[in-house]
């Protein structure tokens, strides 16, 4: 599992469901969950923690928003070198096979659809990080 230092970004335009992600991230021992509502917003929260020198660890977005989808965030981030390698879910209600794909290709990490439980994030979360140390080793 990551460490318990890890830096998460939620990103979700409905206010429940962000919270709803923090309250399963902190139940697993997760203190550093930062949120924003939309991936435009998201976007210069990234990039500004990067520059800091205090980047996310760890991002977690909700696919359909508005302003700019999760899908486009996704996309942006792994265009730009100084995120790419940042694990990165998209949380969706789509279960579409054409979806799935699209987010494959665009380097999703992993995917979530709602709804979805503690357990079901947690094994997500799990499944991310095995691949994340096996692509680094």
């Amino acid at each position: 599992m990551f460490p318990a230092n890890t830096k998460f970004l939620v990103i979700d335009d409905f206010a429940t469901m962000r919270k709803i992600i923090r309250k399963i991230l902190t139940e697993l021992g997760y203190t550093q969950v930062e949120e924003a509502d939309d991936g435009a917003t998201a976007l210069p929260l990234i990039q500004q923690a990067h520059d800091a020198g205090v980047p996310y660890h760890f991002i977690i977005s909700d696919w359909n928003m508005p302003k700019m989808l999760g899908i486009d965030l996704l996309r942006q981030c792994k265009a730009d070198p100084r995120f790419n390698k940042v694990p990165f879910m998209l949380v969706t209600a789509e279960s579409d096979q054409k979806q799935i794909l699209e987010a494959a290709k665009a380097g999703v990490s992993d995917y979530i659809v709602k709804p979805f439980n503690a357990a079901t994030l947690k094994a997500k979360l799990e499944k991310v990080y095995a691949k994340t140390n096996n692509q680094a080793a």
